[in-house]
């Protein structure tokens, strides 16, 4: 089996047992590899290791039926993604989150992380641009509202918050979301595109809609998120857009907005 269809098979079995108690063991069996061959090209694709990106996946959509069923209890949550108690479910929730299950349900939802997309070859190298994220679930509603306005969203110098921890990176990752909710309307979506981009679809034909968007979340730039007693600056490049074509294929609408990103950073450099 080559990697790439080693990749996209770990994948596959991940999205259809996650629920389930599945260890790298296991995903390495169904693959028909070893589990250091798998943790090897699955960290060196993804810059993950497959538990953490197992965890992330369960939180998500964890977070997702907090979200959609309210009524239901935190508890069958946790035992709906393989744990046995309130506690331990918590614990794992706040570490991707940071936040209690239960003060999530009064927070906005966002697909934290998405389904990672299989990787595409230039060489003998294996690229990630543009092939984070799957977000093809929200492909019907880009059609729905193929004449709304996008804002689109870039983290600055996310490595450089990466490199005083993994943690203090998800925790700008979690603010920057923040924001970008607290900016939007009750129907808009905010979306993950990839490591440090987002993008909100607004429900608003209107450009000044999207423009007050952008101007809210820039006057949030340089203010401070505290990381273990640490205050640490985030801002974030920020853009309005709209699709050409109303017929745009789903790989043409991910350039678009990783361009309308670019764009915004390249503006921002120039001034």
């Amino acid at each position: 089996m080559d990697n790439i269809s080693l990749l996209i098979l770990c994948l596959e079995y991940i999205e259809v047992h996650i629920k389930d108690n599945i260890t790298t063991i296991d995903i390495a069996d169904a693959c028909h590899c070893s589990r250091s061959t798998l943790e090897k090209m699955f960290r060196y694709v993804y810059s993950i290791s497959v538990h953490d990106y197992i965890i992330r996946r369960r939180m998500t959509l964890a977070a997702k039926l907090l979200t959609n069923q309210p009524d239901l209890s935190i508890l069958s949550v946790a035992v709906e993604y393989g744990y046995n108690s309130h506690e331990a479910f918590t614990r794992a929730f706040k570490e991707i989150w940071n936040c209690n299950p239960s003060d999530f349900r009064n927070r906005k939802y966002v697909e934290l992380y998405p389904k990672l997309r299989e990787p595409v070859t230039k060489g003998d190298n294996y690229i990630m641009e543009r092939k984070s994220f799957d977000i093809s679930q929200l492909y019907d509603l880009f059609r729905e509202r193929r004449d709304c306005w996008f804002v689109c969203c870039d983290i600055q110098v996310l490595t450089s918050i990466n490199n005083i921890s993994r943690k203090a990176g998800d925790l700008a990752i979690l603010t920057a979301l923040d924001r970008m909710n607290g900016a939007s309307g009750e129907d808009d979506i905010a979306f993950r595109i990839g490591g440090d981009e987002f993008c909100i679809l607004t429900n608003s034909t209107d450009k000044s809609y999207a423009d007050s968007i952008v101007k809210d979340i820039q006057s949030h730039n340089n203010e401070d998120f505290i990381y273990d007693g640490r205050k640490i600056p985030l801002s974030l490049h920020v853009t309005a857009t709209t699709l050409d074509n109303s017929s745009l294929r789903y790989s043409e609408l991910f350039t678009k907005l990783h361009t309308a990103i670019k764009d915004a950073k390249a503006d921002a450099d120039s001034k």
